[in-house]
């Protein structure tokens, strides 16, 4: 179907804030059937069960991103997720020879409610890195440094990456890459989580004195002496995920207390002493794969987002799965995507008149996708 859009007068949000769920997935299903293959729907794993359930594809933000750019036929892409995966999906979409292929046509992505971020993306400005970088420069070679920062960041810190020699990683890759950065530098410079980067870190050998913490907010070198930089392997960028970090260590003491047979499994952006203590500490993939693998009976306290967990739970009755935290968090900028800003947002598109589109600068996108090709590259 090739479907040609006629403009139109864009449809506003708020008359869809007053439709119930069952009339919103009719219309967004009726827009699916009317965009045909030109549409791809994309649902993260932390969103809610009623936008996930009209998901095309699901998946972690770079999976996503790398099955979408992969169709031939996509036109538009309704990334129900966070603005760094949009810009993500952008970049890759519509890189050069990609661009080729469709004679120079776009691939639209679009995010249904702009105010869907990450405040973890947030806790490292491209200003900000750019100072440390300078002030690193003032005690070490900053040519010695290799710069990596984590996919959950935005495109301008992975165009800065691809700018510096750096490059971009996953939770399930970060070890992969830091074997990479350290093969030509003898330091890292890793943002924007800390956790992520200090447990992978650990797991090679680098111990905690040789990881200083920088706080873009401390003018004195990120509230370091230079001898402790002088000392670093790994410099931790001072930032963290909101959800993982939520999930302690008595948590897990509280739990093997009262089932002494429980399993704990958690996301690598939890905090050291949670993840010194997990069974299995892994990427949401990994998580995933370590429940679907899992024999019956088996019993879980995961330490990871609400959603993914308590879907989990309903997928896989054959085992007992519990939330590792005994307070409620959810990924409160994931929750923003909901039915009627799915519905919104392809509903726009059938009239022409498309919404929230997220486009990433050619010169950013240009650097970003070297930081990217450089972490496909590794294996």
């Amino acid at each position: 179907m090739n479907l040609t859009l006629k403009q139109g007068s864009a449809f506003q949000l708020p008359p869809y804030k007053s439709l119930e769920n069952d009339e919103l997935q009719d219309r967004i299903n009726v827009a699916r059937q009317q965009l045909g293959k030109q549409l791809l729907i994309l649902g993260h794993h932390y969103q809610q069960d009623e936008v996930i359930e009209l998901a095309d594809l699901r998946g972690d933000s770079y999976q996503l991103s790398q099955m979408a750019a992969r169709s031939t036929d996509c036109r538009f892409i309704v990334f129900c997720g966070v603005h760094f995966m949009a810009e993500t999906a952008d970049i890759l979409a519509n890189r050069p020879e990609k661009l080729a292929e469709r004679a120079g046509h776009r691939v639209a992505v679009i995010l249904p409610d702009m105010a869907a971020g990450c405040s973890m993306a947030d806790m490292a400005a491209i200003e900000q890195v750019e100072a440390a970088w300078e002030d690193l420069g003032e005690i070490i070679d900053t040519d010695d440094v290799t710069p990596v920062t984590y996919i959950n960041s935005t495109a301008s810190l992975k165009a800065f990456c691809g700018r510096n020699g750096g490059i971009v990683c996953t939770s399930s890759n970060a070890a992969a890459v830091l074997d990479w950065a350290f093969s030509r530098t003898s330091r890292v410079l890793f943002f924007p989580d800390q956790h992520l980067g200090r447990n992978t870190a650990l797991k090679m050998e680098i111990t905690n004195a040789q990881m200083p913490v920088w706080d873009p907010h401390d003018p004195d070198y990120g509230g370091n002496s230079q001898q402790a930089i002088q000392d670093s392997r790994v410099i931790l960028w001072k930032g963290h995920c909101s959800v993982h970090q939520i999930f302690q260590a008595e948590h897990v003491h509280q739990f093997r207390e009262e089932n002494p047979d429980i399993k704990i499994l958690v996301h690598p952006e939890c905090p050291q002493k949670v993840n010194d203590l997990a069974d299995v500490s892994g990427s949401t993939g990994t998580i995933i794969r370590t429940v679907e693998e899992a024999p019956p009976g088996t019993k879980w306290a995961i330490g990871t987002e609400l959603h993914l967990v308590n879907r989990l739970k309903h997928d896989h009755p054959e085992q007992e799965i519990h939330f590792l935290s005994p307070v409620i968090c959810m990924c409160a900028t994931m929750y923003r995507i909901d039915l009627a800003h799915l519905c919104w947002s392809v509903e726009n598109l059938v009239m022409g008149t498309p919404v929230n589109i997220i486009e990433v600068d050619e010169e950013t996108s240009r650097w970003s996708l070297i930081a990217l090709e450089r972490m496909l590259d590794v294996k």
